[in-house]
């Protein structure tokens, strides 16, 4: 079992991994609202695509979540993350929703050229 120090370096890097991705979603947006696409938003949309499959394979938590929770944190979704309670129940619905516009906006523009 990981002790106290395990515990908190999960949530270093868990919280470190949130804030790159949170980067990459306000990166797809601002080239959706743009119409600017770059090879980083490319990488940023890959990035957050690949997170999407890490929660698919995990049934929808996070693996870092996940892995907390067998080494002793109480409540997975916040214990993991350096995050208010509030906020750390509505990320996906918060990101996901701005990646979806993101991208949509980006095709848009790309499309009508």
């Amino acid at each position: 079992m990981i002790g106290s120090r395990g515990l908190l370096a999960i949530r270093i890097v868990h919280t470190m991994i949130f804030l790159i991705l949170s980067a990459c979603v306000l990166l797809v947006l601002q080239a959706g609202v743009t119409g600017v696409a770059t090879t980083v938003t490319i990488v940023a949309i890959a990035a957050i695509l690949l997170e999407g499959a890490a929660l698919w394979s995990c049934r929808g938590r996070c693996p870092l979540t996940v892995l907390a929770e067998r080494h002793g944190a109480v409540d997975g979704a916040v214990a993991d993350i350096f995050l208010p309670k509030w906020f750390a129940d509505r990320i996906f619905p918060i990101c996901g929703s701005l990646f979806l516009l993101g991208c949509l906006l980006l095709a848009w523009r790309l499309l009508l050229g």
